[in-house]
């Protein structure tokens, strides 16, 4: 898994002004993603941020890159205790409700409506997704927005300007280690 990959990917959880990101990616067979995880963990986790596979099918993993303070804090939010409860989540602490979502990812086809909360989207936002969701979008970009539109779209060219940047700042030599901020 290159860095330029999670730059990508990742970079508004890199710079510390988003909650998670996951991605898909492409593994040989036989290959060892769950060293390459380790390796990325022993980059990352100094600066607050975790690494690790949703999901392993035939060929690809689904990973989720993520920081566990901001995570906690979500979790928290009302609106999104009210989510998981109705969905069977038990609250102890983020790492047992990242175990749920990785057994609830194993057992359905498509993705659990609830993932939103774990990349630090609006409860809101997630909320009515689950229930309409195709109806009642104000707008749309890194998630559907059903609430505080202009937010949202502030949200959107922000992560889309750090991505930018970040990939700039990659390809101008920088690691995946000194792009990483550490957030107290």
């Amino acid at each position: 898994m290159s860095d330029e990959l999670i730059v990508k990917k990742c970079s508004p959880t890199l710079a510390g002004i988003k909650t998670g990101n996951m991605f898909s990616i492409r593994i040989a067979d036989g290959e060892d993603i769950y060293s390459e995880l380790r390796d990325l963990n022993r980059v990352l986790l100094s600066k607050g941020i975790r690494v690790i596979p949703l999901k392993i099918t035939d060929g690809f993993a689904l990973i989720y890159l993520y920081r566990p303070k901001y995570l906690k804090k979500d979790l928290k939010d009302s609106k999104a205790v009210k989510i998981l409860k109705k969905r069977g989540y038990h609250l102890e602490s983020p790492e047992r409700c990242i175990v749920q979502l990785v057994s609830r990812l194993k057992e359905k086809e498509d993705f659990p409506h609830e993932i939103g909360l774990f990349l630090g989207y609006p409860p809101s936002d997630v909320e009515g997704f689950i229930k309409h969701p195709r109806t009642g979008v104000k707008c749309s970009g890194c998630w559907k927005a059903f609430s505080k539109p202009d937010e949202a779209r502030k949200t959107f060219n922000r992560f889309t300007l750090c991505t930018k940047e970040y990939q700039e700042m990659n390809r101008n030599g920088k690691t995946l280690t000194q792009l990483a901020v550490k957030v107290g």
